[in-house]
């Protein structure tokens, strides 16, 4: 039997670009893969970008690590609330009770002659500090 590859005369002459000949590659297929691809990992950027906004609204404030925790929960627990409120706490400017407490603290023991213990990240107060000009502190003997 001979086999001729005669067009159905019903059929178009001309054909869209992504029908395929039998054997061929399918290009739109391909293409569709790609997109799907790309657009799933574009949609997943996207949700972690948006899931971290609270985390970086609140960079420098004082809660941030309760911002961040409340992501991670968010997160795992698929609960939204704690997004809202990470989001919420972020926008919130809570006042700094520590650093003037400090400060005063600071001042009591310079004014009573004791010599403050310089802190971490505190090079300013340790380069100035010399043990043979200040007193030493007095030692409770039981």
């Amino acid at each position: 039997m001979a086999t001729t590859e005669s067009m159905n005369p019903l059929a178009p002459h001309v054909l869209p670009w992504f029908i395929t000949a039998p054997g061929g590659t399918d290009v739109l297929y391909i293409i569709t893969t790609l997109v799907v691809i790309a657009m799933v990992v574009l949609l997943g950027v996207g949700f972690f970008w948006l899931h971290s906004l609270p985390e970086r609204m609140g960079h420098r404030k004082l809660q941030f690590e309760v911002v961040a925790v409340l992501g991670l929960i968010s997160l795992f627990t698929h609960m939204h609330i704690f997004w809202i409120i990470g989001l919420v706490l972020a926008m919130i400017d809570l006042p700094d009770f520590i650093g003037p407490q400090r400060r005063i603290a600071r001042a009591v023991e310079k004014i009573a002659g004791i010599p403050s213990e310089p802190e971490q990240g505190d090079s300013m107060d340790a380069a100035a500090h010399d043990d043979s000009t200040t007193p030493e502190r007095p030692t409770e003997h039981a």
